[in-house]
């Protein structure tokens, strides 16, 4: 990766025979060109190990700079859990656009939580940690995808949770928010 957002190919799927290439990484300029979330609120630096209609996992380099250590908490900064939930639909967003064609598809569509279900925080995230985030499709009819999601630093489980999303053709989301 060169920072331009290009992916790295994986070598297998780019040989004769295997059908297109795929990415298997994508850097930050790859995830800002395919989310609309910004800083402070982009939750993912770096996509990896990306199997698409699978799994993939997500890197959020945590810093002491991060403004919800501000509030959260001074004397010990912890980050919150909701954004580590945050995070996993970041992942999960990723790797569904992936699985639908890349980057371009999120120009028609947008991603909106729809439920969390069993979410643990087994221990604390705190920051000069890297959390890795490892997002895999249980289902996904539809419009509607279902995740397992479990989080680890130096590889401990520090949480997981199972989420689902909806994507909307960003031409109808004001429907969902009840408007005209």
């Amino acid at each position: 990766m060169d920072g331009t957002g290009k992916v790295q190919q994986d070598d297998a799927a780019a040989e004769p025979g295997n059908g297109p290439a795929r990415p298997t990484n994508i850097d930050i300029m790859g995830i800002l060109g395919t989310l609309p979330q910004r800083y402070p609120f982009l939750m993912v630096d770096r996509v990896i190990d990306i199997i698409p209609g699978k799994s993939a996992t997500g890197i959020k380099n945590v810093t002491v700079n991060e403004e919800f250590f501000q509030g959260h908490f001074p004397h010990y900064p912890v980050m919150p859990g909701v954004l580590m939930l945050e995070a996993f639909a970041q992942t999960g967003a990723m790797l569904a656009v992936e699985t639908l064609g890349g980057p371009h598809i999120t120009a028609r569509l947008g991603v909106f939580f729809m439920s969390v279900e069993s979410a643990k925080f087994r221990r604390p995230v705190i920051p000069g940690d890297q959390l890795y985030m490892h997002v895999t499709i249980e289902r996904h009819r539809g419009t509607v995808w279902r995740f397992y999601a479990v989080a680890r630093v130096d590889q401990q489980i520090v949480a997981e949770a199972r989420f689902t999303f909806m994507t909307v053709p960003r031409d109808k989301q004001s429907e969902y928010r009840g408007g005209a």
